[in-house]
């Protein structure tokens, strides 16, 4: 047992790094695919917005079906038809059929992120201790790899399209190989619809505070996610147009929030288990604030990008427990509790950006980050419903 669960450990560990990698290869192409099919910055946001709206349906719809099918079906499938779909929007010829492959990528990914997710909430169960975190940055490291091979296909005279085409291949392999290392389904649906139903019956309530309690999680998800989304497109653009920092500056502020957030998500298990993820979520909520606080007010570039490295690394623990505790809320419908979570906080990562570029209509770009301050202090203090423990995985309690 031991070993199959090192190895489902690590076959996660593969399929985070697979969709890092794929979404990353998506990323560092998008300047040749809007060259490609003739359009500019202005509709190639509005396509960007059929990624993301096909990312959504795919996580609301893998949800279940991860629970009935189980993720030994769920997330190499998912896997092979985001790596399958890679190459789509490289071969898009105009606008109409960009649109279509981003549907389908966004889609495939979507239900990647989530069935991967609920795995990930199975052996981190079976392992009886946090570990979700480091799952979470080996996304990032995916990111990392997908912008070294772009670099080196660049390198070598390799076009986009034979890349996109490449690493999808070797995305569809590795989503095949890795699948023996998953843990096995559970019960059969109508065992598990057994359960549930007896379970139901015999606590309606404890049913319904599972419920309100996945919709308070969904919504900490949305406020954490729209605070890492407008990091993601105004932080350099903060210190090159309020600082007056140089381009090649101002592009650090991001690389700092990055940095910080990759490491935060690799110390974060340990932290977790041993101070309870509530800690993580109170403390990094509360650093997260506190960082995006001194980037808005310092006029100082040295100070902003320490502001921006707090923020990083406060965020950076947030997400993973938020979506541990919604698989761990009910593990029978795990996949579908990751689901509303992921989902809504998907849709937080979406409206970050315009959220900001809103208020920067009414207020000075660095006045309006201090609506992430107060969205971060909010769920500092509404850190306290991770306290109801998770079956296997206690939240406030020390080994």
């Amino acid at each position: 047992m031991e070993r199959s669960l090192r190895a489902a450990r690590a076959a996660t560990y593969v399929y985070f790094v697979l969709c890092g990698t794929l979404m990353g290869a998506w990323v560092v192409h998008i300047p040749a695919v809007e060259a490609r099919v003739g359009i500019g910055h202005a509709a190639l946001g509005g396509l960007l917005v059929l990624l993301g709206l096909g990312a959504f349906a795919g996580m609301r719809a893998a949800g279940p079906l991860t629970d009935r099918l189980g993720a030994r079906t769920a997330v190499p499938a998912s896997g092979a038809l985001c790596a399958a779909s890679l190459v789509l929007p490289g071969l898009a010829p105009n606008p109409w059929t960009l649109a279509a492959a981003l549907l389908v990528f966004g889609f495939a990914n979507g239900c990647l992120d989530v069935s991967m997710n609920a795995h990930a909430v199975h052996v981190e169960q079976a392992y009886g201790r946090p570990v979700m975190s480091g799952f979470h940055a080996t996304f990032s490291i995916g990111g990392v790899l997908a912008a070294g091979a772009a670099a080196a296909a660049t390198a070598t005279g390799l076009g986009p399209v034979a890349t996109l085409a490449l690493l999808g291949a070797l995305g569809l392999a590795t989503a095949l190989l890795a699948a023996r290392g998953l843990l096995p389904a559970g019960p059969a649906p109508d065992a598990a619809s057994d359960a549930a139903s007896d379970a139901a019956d015999a606590s309606t309530a404890e049913g319904g505070e599972v419920r309100r309690r996945i919709r308070m999680l969904a919504v900490l998800a949305l406020m954490v996610m729209l605070a890492e989304g407008a990091a993601n497109d105004w932080s350099a653009l903060h210190l090159k147009d309020v600082l007056g920092a140089p381009a090649s500056t101002a592009a650090f502020a991001y690389g700092a929030f990055a940095a910080a957030m990759t490491t935060g998500r690799l110390l974060a298990d340990r932290i977790a288990t041993r101070h309870g993820s509530t800690a993580v979520l109170r403390h990094g909520a509360a650093t997260a604030a506190l960082g995006i606080t001194v980037a808005a007010l310092t006029p100082w570039t040295w100070a902003a990008f320490l502001g921006w490295a707090l923020f990083g690394l406060g965020l950076s623990g947030c997400v993973p427990q938020l979506l541990s505790a919604a698989g761990h809320a009910d593990p029978a419908a795990a996949g579908a509790n990751v689901s509303r979570v992921a989902g809504l906080g998907y849709l937080g990562m979406l409206a970050g950006p315009a959220v900001i570029g809103w208020l920067t209509h009414l207020t000075a770009l660095n006045h309006a980050f201090l609506l992430l301050t107060l969205l971060c202090a909010a769920t500092a203090a509404s850190a306290g419903v991770l306290r109801t423990a998770p079956a296997g995985v206690p939240a406030d309690s020390t080994p």
